[in-house]
């Protein structure tokens, strides 16, 4: 799983006025919870969070998030608000995790090769484009591959026949298909 450092302060500003003059200064409200621990408000530098947030854009990622220099928490993205009309950033929400619990993450499907079945034919249908899965944090993969070049044409792959390493534990249920080479209707 990918890691990134952030850096950010604490912030004992609040309310709608104070937000506009924070945003105004070039830094972006935020808010810290999880893991059985009091609410942090913070903020951050808006270019740098910028930058960071094209590094792990639509990606699971561990986020190392030092506070005021000193204090570093594991964190994941939990939700960005951006303005509707000008797509600037308006709040950020991360969420604390622990670095040794199990934890559940969609994780993308990708395929590779060629079904033999298209080559003869077929349709390729994909079903899921990504599943489920739990594990140590550091431990779950950017994606799950799925070879299909030997699906011939009425053939599938299931969620149970994904392979994953070890320590991780499926929970997208395996009876439902991923993809599938149909026959074409002549």
């Amino acid at each position: 799983m990918l890691q990134i450092d952030m850096s950010a302060a604490k912030r004992d500003t609040f309310g709608k006025c104070a937000m506009r003059r924070l945003r105004g200064s070039g830094n972006t409200p935020a808010v810290l919870y999880g893991n059985n621990k009091d609410v942090m408000a913070l903020q951050l530098e808006t270019i740098a969070f910028l930058k960071s947030l094209f590094q792990i854009s639509r990606k699971n990622a561990v986020v190392n998030l030092a506070i005021n220099g000193d204090e570093t928490r594991h964190v994941m993205m939990r939700e960005i608000q951006t303005d509707p009309v000008t797509d600037s950033l308006i709040h950020a929400d991360f969420f604390e995790i622990d670095l040794d619990k199990p934890t559940r993450f969609t994780v993308p499907v990708e395929f590779s090769g060629v079904a033999k079945g298209v080559d003869l034919g077929g349709e390729l249908v994909v079903h899921k484009s990504s599943v489920v899965v739990e594990g140590i944090p550091l431990e779950v993969p950017d994606s799950v591959t799925i070879d299909i070049t030997n699906i011939g044409i009425g053939d599938a792959i299931s969620v149970s026949d994904v392979e994953l390493g070890a320590g991780l534990t499926m929970i997208t249920d395996g009876s439902e298909l991923c993809v599938e080479v149909i026959a074409l209707a002549s």
